[in-house]
């Protein structure tokens, strides 16, 4: 089966799966995405992903964003299991969809085998096929808490101020 394959194997689903948006080709990881990728999908002996929290930084215009859309996408797909959620936060509506995902609505819209199997609306990407669903929230939407969420990404960090982002960060983690 393909999907054990890429789990076993998730940095060959990135560049064979994911295509980039830019130059309608494959990824091609950077060595310090790789070095980090490879760290971050190492499985115990019950199958389960090792480091279930994970933060990836860098330096301004590092592609930090992409980096966030395509392990979105290869966390959901290949270790999300049954009825898989990504949510992606940010600190309003606006910077929410406007940039994480964006970026995985452009990998997807770029990669031929996720494009057929993809439903998108304006804050919402569903693979039926998968029964998963990527939503995306700014940081005071209450509504997120007590969902079953495998990955959330929260962008720009280091702008979660208010006592209410701190509640749905220590809810989503």
């Amino acid at each position: 089966m393909m999907l054990q394959r890429w789990r076993s194997n998730p940095i060959s689903f990135i560049e064979t799966v994911l295509h980039d948006p830019e130059t309608k080709k494959p990824f091609k990881l950077l060595p310090a995405e790789r070095a980090f990728l490879e760290h971050a999908f190492k499985r115990d002996d019950e199958d389960r992903l090792c480091y279930p929290e994970q933060v990836y930084s860098g330096p301004k215009k590092s592609g930090k964003t992409t980096f966030a859309g395509i392990h979105t996408l290869t966390t959901l797909l290949l270790f999300g299991g049954s009825y898989p959620e990504a949510t992606i936060c940010a600190n309003d509506q606006e910077q929410c969809v406007g940039r994480v995902f964006t970026i995985i609505r452009r990998i997807i819209e770029s990669s031929p085998l996720l494009k057929r199997e993809a439903k998108i609306t304006q804050d919402r990407i569903t693979f039926p096929a998968f029964d998963a669903t990527i939503t995306a929230i700014p940081s005071n939407f209450a509504t997120a808490a007590g969902g079953n969420q495998n990955i959330s990404v929260f962008d720009e960090l280091w702008a979660f101020t208010s006592e209410r982002s701190r509640r749905l960060w220590d809810e989503l983690v």
